[in-house]
């Protein structure tokens, strides 16, 4: 049986993927999305979860802008949306904008054969396809601190290895980090019967304001909202993220890591306090694994102490790296890693393979820390559509062209 060939193939059916399926099947192209829808936040969240993000900036993206979480659940300002919500969100969204166009299958590679892209499917098929977009969003770049790296999975893990924490219950668990993922995960274990600690390099922990739906002109003039969070950076970076690509790369970097540092969610805090405790200013040295794990701990001083546990979740964030991407067979791999971990893409999010793209968080050294959130979602679709349009039409040009 002969191998379909379709115009444009989308690796990843999360908020990004679904986001780029909607308008380019918006365009007329023909489209076929893979991936069960939303998996990674329903599978990969902890259940009790909440959204940092405030409603307003959760909306996925559909050419005509019908399909705004807001249409599917009014939010009040400064009301948290349940990851379970989320997730039928993103669901609903499908069901209305991208309908027959998904197969749940997972693909399993992806590789070149001539001008077009080869996909193998979990299900055994292939597919061919004119363009692919990969979004592949978070999972892929856990980062797990090397002092934990050779521990086995029973004694350490990533944050997002966990969906029930409830296996956790009456358990000794050290949480490492500072960020909202590590301080509502140790406050869910705590909820759910561990003993918990957190266990954190900073000399404190960092929380948000309590929003304010009314302020003064004096105010908002001075720190302005934006779906990045108040401050005119923030204004910046959230509604021109076309433009950072062409700063220097060290400018992006900087801007990337500094945006949104790590800090918990106001409305965790009260649910935190008391419940988790909290060691600081401590830096993770080694750890080793028997009965239990220790670890090895230097504080600010320089001083060496070892502390025991029965298991680690580190809640350290993720670093892109394409070399990670393991569907991506080597040829292609080593293509688009050729400027280094993070790619280099144009400005339809190209990468230096024709026709190839990548979204999400895969984006952020690009263009900016909008892609590490669902706020990105609706810019990064209307650009890809952009640049597919574009690809495929001149390749139907040149097709078209007589021999010579």
């Amino acid at each position: 049986m002969r191998t379909p060939v379709i115009d444009v193939a989308i690796v990843g059916a999360g908020p990004y993927g679904l986001s780029v399926a909607a308008h380019a099947l918006g365009a007329g192209l023909d489209v076929r999305i893979f991936g069960k829808p939303m998996r990674a936040w329903e599978f990969h969240m902890p259940r009790g979860m909440q959204l940092k993000s405030e409603a307003a900036a959760s909306h996925l993206g559909d050419p005509e802008r019908r399909y705004g979480l807001d249409a599917y659940h009014r939010y009040a300002y400064g009301e948290p949306v349940p990851v379970e919500r989320f997730v039928a969100y993103g669901k609903w969204f499908r069901a209305r904008t991208v309908g027959q166009a998904l197969d749940e299958s997972e693909v399993t590679a992806v590789g070149a054969e001539g001008h077009l892209f080869a996909l193998s499917l979990s299900s055994g098929a292939s597919v061919l396809a004119r363009t692919a977009v990969l979004a592949v969003g978070h999972l892929p770049f856990a980062y797990l601190p090397g002092a934990l790296a050779g521990l086995p999975p029973e004694a350490a893990t990533h944050a997002c290895d966990h969906h029930d924490l409830g296996a956790f219950a009456g358990r000794d668990v050290t949480v490492v980090g500072a960020g909202q993922s590590a301080l509502e995960t140790a406050t869910l274990l705590a909820e759910a019967g561990a003993g918990v600690r957190i266990l954190a390099r900073a000399d404190r922990l960092a929380w948000n304001d309590v929003p304010e739906e009314r302020r003064s002109l004096l105010a908002r003039v001075r720190a302005p909202r934006s779906s990045l969070g108040g401050g005119w950076p923030s204004v910046v970076w959230s509604r021109l993220p076309g433009a950072i690509r062409y700063l220097p790369a060290a400018t992006r970097d900087h801007i990337v890591r500094n945006t949104l540092g790590p800090a918990g969610s106001w409305w965790l805090r009260d649910r935190f306090d008391g419940a988790v405790k909290v060691i600081l200013g401590t830096r993770l040295t080694g750890a080793e694994y028997g009965d239990g794990v220790r670890l090895h701990l230097r504080d600010l001083s320089g001083a060496a102490t070892t502390l025991d546990t029965e298991h680690v979740i580190a809640a350290t964030g993720y670093r892109v790296d394409v070399e990670r991407i393991a569907m991506l067979r080597g040829d292609l791999r080593r293509a688009v890693a050729s400027s280094g971990p993070a790619p280099r893409l144009s400005a339809t999010f190209e990468t230096s393979v024709a026709g190839l793209r990548l979204v999400g968080l895969a984006a952020a050294a690009t263009f900016g820390p909008s892609m590490r959130f669902v706020c990105g979602c609706d810019f990064a679709a209307r650009r890809v559509t952009r640049g597919l349009v574009s690809h495929l039409r001149r390749a139907r040009r040149t097709a078209k062209l007589p021999m010579s």
